[in-house]
């Protein structure tokens, strides 16, 4: 069983990389952490084995985890929203730079 954090920091991967999976992958990942369906009901869907449908899940997560290294969106988002946090709690517009070089 997957543990909180980690569904939780999957599916805000795949908030983010969605547009870069197959239909497929999309599909599997949807039913097994959106809609709780076990590997087995999937497998039955898709009449394949609990093990491919195993395994696929297996490569999303792979993938997810490959793209925020690449790419950095998540984590330029989280950084982004602290700042914006830190900018209504402290009123301190200076920080509106902070923002503009995280894209740099």
């Amino acid at each position: 069983m997957e543990t909180f954090e980690k569904k939780e920091y999957l599916n805000q991967l795949f908030d983010k990389y969605q547009s870069l999976l197959t239909d497929k992958q999309i599909s599997y990942f949807t039913y097994y952490f959106h809609d709780d369906y076990s590997l087995q009901e999937i497998a039955e869907i898709y009449q394949v084995s609990r093990n491919a449908v195993f395994d696929l899940l297996k490569k999303v997560e792979n993938h997810l985890f490959e793209y925020e290294e690449k790419l950095h969106l998540l984590k330029l988002q989280q950084e982004r929203q602290q700042v914006i946090n830190t900018i209504k709690e402290t009123k301190d517009l200076s920080l509106l730079d902070e923002i503009g070089k995280l894209d740099e």
